[in-house]
């Protein structure tokens, strides 16, 4: 089995290398540039591992993992709904504040 190399993978049309150090310091450029069509070959130490690139037709998603029994779907239904807010008055220790609200 043969590996191919940075420069194999890259001479295909839309292909970029990047480092994951580089992916790190600008994520979410390199998420959109994978959105748009674009795929990026990730390298660690020099040697390609990983890509980012969209997603196809087939990519999983929630109601598809639900059916495969990979996930269990949420028990709630409903729309989330943040709870009350509480009033703390200034100067109070939030761990104080924390045993007062939950009993």
């Amino acid at each position: 089995m043969r590996l191919a190399s940075a420069s194999d993978v890259c001479s295909r049309v839309d292909v970029s290398t990047q480092s994951i150090r580089a992916l790190r310091a600008d994520l979410a450029a390199a998420v959109r540039r994978a959105a748009q069509g674009e795929r990026i070959v990730v390298t660690v130490g020099g040697r390609p591992t990983a890509q980012l690139a969209a997603l196809d037709d087939q990519a999983p998603d929630l109601d598809r993992l639900v059916a495969s029994g990979a996930v269990i779907p949420p028990r709630r239904t409903s729309p989330w709904r943040p709870p009350a807010p509480v009033s703390v008055w200034s100067g109070v220790r939030i761990d104080r504040a924390l045993v007062e609200l939950r009993g």
